[in-house]
């Protein structure tokens, strides 16, 4: 069993509401620039990462992303018109940074943290989640969360960031702690909330372990593939169909 996510902000422990309180705030202040430090740390990477997840999504139903941000995944998914495409964000200031009525006509915006989804049980053929998890207090309730709105059949899918091969992980180490909190403090002004984005990409799970980890909730045909080395990775599991 994999413990639920390191509470930590520093050197000091929180409980699991004041963390999810600073991680909302943390959002919050980043916000206006964060699609900008996204293309900036990732070289634009992030772009083509994202394109190839949502390549992989089923074609119809009720689609909720969950983490979704200022949207740029769910603008991917609801260019197929079969698709009613929901974000599902603990961040107001994230979404109101992302949203405009005339470009997402067709997208819905919830307020919604991923360990209490506001939809009903079975009522969601895909759940997707971008670089999201990583901040949420009890991994393992998002992912039975997860589970419960799916409908039977429907598919989950994550892309995190994941642990990239021994050889490389050197080189990825010293880019992430030394350049990514000074892009975060050039671009963003926020130097210590891009190291705690740094920090939290190391507490995620490997990519076997959140396999597994998929498999205690309950998911079926759980897979993974590695992008950029190992940098990220996708993730795919199914709700079994019911019996």
């Amino acid at each position: 069993m994999q413990p639920d996510l390191d509470t930590s902000f520093g050197k000091e422990s929180v409980a699991p509401a004041e963390r999810q309180r600073r991680v909302r705030d943390l959002f919050n202040r980043v916000a206006p620039r964060y699609d900008l430090m996204n293309d900036a740390m990732s070289f634009g990477i992030h772009r083509l990462w994202k394109r190839r997840f949502v390549s992989g999504l089923p074609d119809n139903g009720l689609f909720v992303d969950l983490a979704g941000g200022t949207g740029d995944v769910a603008r991917l998914a609801a260019k197929r018109p079969q698709r009613t495409v929901i974000v599902c964000d603990p961040s107001i200031e994230m979404m109101r940074a992302g949203r405009t009525a005339e470009r997402d006509p067709d997208i819905v915006w919830v307020a919604g943290a991923a360990e209490q989804l506001p939809f009903a049980d079975a009522s969601v053929a895909v759940l997707t989640v971008a670089f999201g998890l990583r901040n949420v207090t009890r991994l393992e309730a998002a992912l039975l969360e997860a589970h419960r709105v799916l409908q039977p059949g429907g598919v989950f899918m994550c892309l995190e960031f994941s642990r990239p091969y021994s050889w490389f992980r050197p080189l990825y180490d010293a880019y992430s702690y030394v350049v990514i909190p000074r892009l975060g403090a050039w671009i963003a002004g926020q130097p210590d909330a891009y190291q705690y984005l740094v920090d939290s990409i190391r507490r995620f799970p490997t990519q076997q372990a959140f396999a597994s980890l998929l498999i205690e909730a309950g998911f079926s045909g759980v897979r993974y593939r590695n992008l950029s080395l190992g940098i990220a990775c996708i993730h795919r599991g199914r709700k079994p169909d019911a019996p």
